[in-house]
């Protein structure tokens, strides 16, 4: 047992360092190629984050654990509000801006919504992975139109912080790139396999191991960027990369995921939807009422996380 959860630790540092390097070389290749800087936040750095949650989906689901590549993308999407906002709003208050609940966070919970439609039978099939996919690509573009027409200097800096220096030489943003993924498939690999044997010794379901470790451990790259963010007084920047990291989660893990090789997932239970659309929902309000989300209802969405988390230890009848 001390082994495998020596390799899950390994395997989630791994992670979170191929991201950061495969984010860094491919941001700098953009620009060194032309592509704007805000396009490439948009795009680029948003994927990049995002890029654990997906790599270890498409792991799971070649293998046929559908529980864990669910349960990374909903537990990603709980952790994103519950742990990430609540120690980011125990830092600072996060203020946010109307552009940001008027057409984000509708869509967060529209992907919610439509992630519940199409696991009404416990499965995505590949169809239901193109949709998911397809509406992916067209939000992806709405955001770069969009963005690309707002001329406040605030939004456009939101837009284009945390994006890398563009390196000294094209040949180290290559390497910087084959090694991210390298680093991000071998990790993967051994924390899938390692993960499924721990939850074998453990008496749990691959779901709660899913929906805790792998999915605390792919979301660390937005950890960091929220913590960071806040830390820097930059509010905005932590709420909205939050938002998009969870219509990631749902339209591109899940979509690709199932596209490339449609999957089942049982033990994905009721109260792992439940929280992830309560979350999605509560967040609207809390913040419309005052555009901000201040330290007492962080330290409120920090309480529901861990209650859902040690519930969802407890029930470990695997």
């Amino acid at each position: 047992m001390l082994i495998s959860i020596i390799y899950v630790v390994l395997s989630l540092v791994g992670l979170y360092f191929g991201a950061s390097l495969l984010v860094k070389g491919a941001a700098s290749a953009a620009e060194r190629i032309g592509v704007t800087p805000l396009v490439v936040g948009l795009t680029v750095v948003a994927f990049g984050t995002s890029m654990p949650e997906l790599i270890v989906s498409v792991q799971s689901a070649f293998r046929d654990h559908g529980d864990i590549a669910v349960g990374n993308a909903i537990g990603s999407n709980i952790a994103n509000i519950g742990l990430i906002l609540g120690i980011s709003a125990l830092i600072i208050p996060l203020r946010t801006s109307k552009q940001l609940l008027r057409i984000d966070a509708p869509v967060m919970i529209l992907s919610v919504i439509l992630f519940y439609v199409v696991f009404l039978d416990e499965r995505i099939n590949r169809w239901e992975g193109i949709i998911l996919f397809l509406l992916l690509i067209a939000y992806t573009i709405f955001r770069i139109y969009r963005s690309m027409r707002e001329k406040r200097s605030e939004i456009l800096t939101e837009f284009m912080t945390g994006i890398p220096r563009i390196t000294s030489h094209w040949g180290i943003d290559v390497l910087l790139i084959i090694t991210g993924f390298g680093l991000l498939i071998l990790s993967s690999h051994f924390l899938v396999r390692e993960s499924v044997d721990l939850a074998r010794m453990l008496g749990m379901t691959e779901a709660v191991i899913g929906l805790t470790i792998v999915a605390f451990g792919t979301s660390m790259p937005e950890l960091a960027t929220s913590v960071v963010a806040a830390i820097k007084k930059q509010p905005d920047i932590a709420i909205g990369n939050v938002v998009g990291s969870n219509i990631f989660n749902i339209f591109c893990i899940l979509g690709i995921a199932a596209t490339l090789h449609p999957f089942s997932a049982p033990n994905i239970e009721m109260i792992d939807i439940v929280v992830m659309a309560a979350f999605s929902v509560l967040l609207i309000p809390l913040i419309w009422r005052g555009l901000s989300l201040n330290r007492k209802e962080g330290g409120l969405f920090l309480a529901i996380y861990i209650a859902y988390i040690i519930i969802r230890l407890l029930n470990t009848e695997g």
